[in-house]
């Protein structure tokens, strides 16, 4: 298992509930995939450095994780298709 970094930027024109279900459920995947959460941070809402689909803001996150490849591919899979997300990065650190 290699450790990633995993941010994605969450749209704000969706109410507070279900951003909370658009993170949980990511954490979900990540769990059933047995990747290991380590940190998880909640960096909230700033302002885009251009737009993105019309969009000015966003709510970002950041996980630190243990991980297999399969777990990574099926998160960006499930964050390419969920139109709540406005961009994520995957970054495997080195230790």
């Amino acid at each position: 298992m290699r450790k990633y970094e995993l941010m994605f930027i969450v749209r704000t024109d969706i109410e507070d509930g279900e951003v909370k279900n658009v993170v949980d459920s990511l954490k979900k995947l990540l769990q059933e995939k047995k990747a290991k959460i380590l940190e998880e941070k909640e960096m909230g809402q700033k302002e885009l450095a251009y737009e993105i689909k019309k969009h000015k803001t966003g709510y970002y996150f950041l996980f630190t994780v243990e991980a297999g490849n399969d777990a990574i591919e099926e998160f960006e899979r499930v964050v390419l298709i969920n139109e709540n997300i406005l961009r994520h990065i995957v970054v495997r650190v080195e230790d």
